[in-house]
């Protein structure tokens, strides 16, 4: 969960004080991996769950604040940037043994004391990547969460644009618009899902989560529609890339690469070259206070928080985005899923983050270079086409030209994770119970962006739009 002690007014003395910070964390984290002080050898997986709020009627609900006064509890409960927006955190849990019924049964715990808050206010709480009841007249700043945080994001980004934020994307519908804020953002809700490696495996791991991003995505799906217009399968993608970019809308763009992005390659040995790569890239967008001297924390032996690293990489959106952490007193590295939308239920998201981890160990025990066997604009190439496509895409992968989503997944993919699971010693009826359940999804084509689509038009005879929607949710 992002950091809110921040400053929001940022004068050229105070972005260079921060940015000295950055630069230090950075030489700082580089000892820490130079010096084998970053935790190897240990597994843990932990996720985020974000919602949607909705009122009576099933439109959005702006009123996070009273419920997460109701919650009482910050070390799992925060604000995301809309008001109609709130989040989770669930607690890092060892890899193996009952972790994904364990994963099902924190969710199920704390979406049941959001549930209960939200009630005590009139509200309902609903997961899915995007609210179908959502419209635009909900994305004004009156709608942002009134946190320094978020409006600092929104300044800064519109700054750097110098202009309007425009929105183009085309499925069976066709969508223009253009909007004065970063609150588009706010549309879009997802479950990330997180996975511990040591230093020294991370450039591999890394490497293989981009590899297995598509083929999960495609099975996942879960949000097909945007203000009523059938968009792609995972609009989420394209919207939450065009609603943070901090490009310039002309021709001389300050800055050449997204904030939103997938990556430009392969990494080759270590997680510094992502941070190296992302300073070195991207401006400073929000700063903080940062009293901590890190390299005196490591000589008196204890662990730096890394704070101005830490924020910073927040504000860098990779799908795939590496994290360093403390747990237990310990320093560790980690790579966070963002590509997963929220919903349907939980038990398909626990699904879903079967499928990845189990692809994850998989795949990095039969290939020692993932590198050697996919090429990466095969990789990214299939990214788009999940997003797009879902289930229906075509995907390259090992030993194939090109391969319908659904073959792939039935007779290799979801196989293949659940050797992973074995691998990694997740109790069988687990592993039975989520690859089921995902199994009988890929095989009857009903992702939630499908039961979405077909839902729609199986009432286009009935009622306005916006009744339709309504009912839908």
């Amino acid at each position: 969960m992002g950091s809110h002690d921040i400053e929001r007014e940022l004068d050229a003395d105070r972005l260079r004080q921060f940015t000295k910070k950055l630069l230090t964390d950075l030489r700082a984290i580089e000892r820490m991996l130079e010096g084998g002080a970053i935790e190897s050898g240990v597994r843990r997986i932990g996720a985020e769950q974000e919602l949607f709020l909705v009122g009576p009627r099933w439109g959005a609900s702006c009123n996070n604040l009273e419920i997460l006064a109701d919650l009482a509890d910050e070390a799992h409960f925060t604000t995301e940037l809309g008001r109609f927006n709130l989040e989770f955190n669930l607690d890092p849990m060892m890899w193996g043994g009952g972790c994904l019924s364990t994963m099902e049964q924190q969710l199920d715990g704390y979406l049941a004391r959001v549930r209960e808050a939200a009630e005590r206010h009139g509200t309902h709480v609903v997961m899915t990547g995007i609210l179908p009841t959502l419209e635009k007249a909900d994305l004004t700043l009156a709608q942002m969460t009134p946190k320094p945080r978020y409006f600092a994001l929104n300044e800064a980004m519109t700054r750097l644009r110098g202009g309007a934020y425009i929105f183009h994307l085309k499925g069976q519908d066709e969508l223009k618009l253009t909007h004065d804020s970063v609150m588009l953002e706010a549309c879009n809700t997802s479950f990330q899902v997180h996975f511990q490696t040591g230093p020294e495996e991370f450039a591999r791991l890394y490497n293989i989560a981009q590899a297995v991003a598509a083929p999960v995505l495609a099975a996942a799906t879960n949000s097909p529609l945007l203000f009523g217009k059938r968009l792609w399968r995972e609009t989420r993608i394209a919207l939450f890339q065009q609603s943070v970019d901090t490009r310039a809308p002309t021709s001389h763009m300050r800055e050449q690469s997204p904030r939103v992005r997938f990556g430009k390659g392969w990494i080759e040995e270590s997680v510094m070259e992502i941070f190296q790569e992302d300073v070195s890239r991207f401006r400073v967008l929000l700063a903080a206070d940062v009293e901590e001297d890190p390299f005196h924390v490591l000589a008196e032996g204890g662990v730096p928080t890394l704070q101005a690293l830490r924020l910073f990489n927040g504000t860098i959106y990779r799908w795939n985005r590496p994290c360093y952490g403390i747990s237990e007193g310990k320093p560790h590295l980690r790579i966070e899923n963002r590509v997963l939308p929220a919903g349907p239920s939980l038990v398909d998201e626990v699904a879903n983050a079967a499928l990845w981890l189990g692809l994850m160990s998989a795949v990095y025990d039969q290939h020692r270079d993932i590198r050697q066997v996919l090429q990466f604009d095969q990789v990214k190439e299939n990214f788009v086409a999940a997003a797009r496509l879902g289930l229906g895409a075509h995907l390259w992968w090992i030993g194939h030209k090109d391969v319908p989503a659904r073959e792939l997944l039935l007779e290799e993919l979801i196989p293949l994770a659940r050797h992973g699971l074995e691998l990694g010693k997740v109790d069988a009826a687990d592993a039975d119970r989520y690859l089921g359940v995902l199994t009988e999804r890929v095989e009857s084509g009903k992702s939630g962006s499908q039961w979405l689509l077909d839902s729609f038009t199986a009432t286009r005879d009935q009622g306005t739009r916006a009744e339709r929607l309504a009912a839908l949710v």
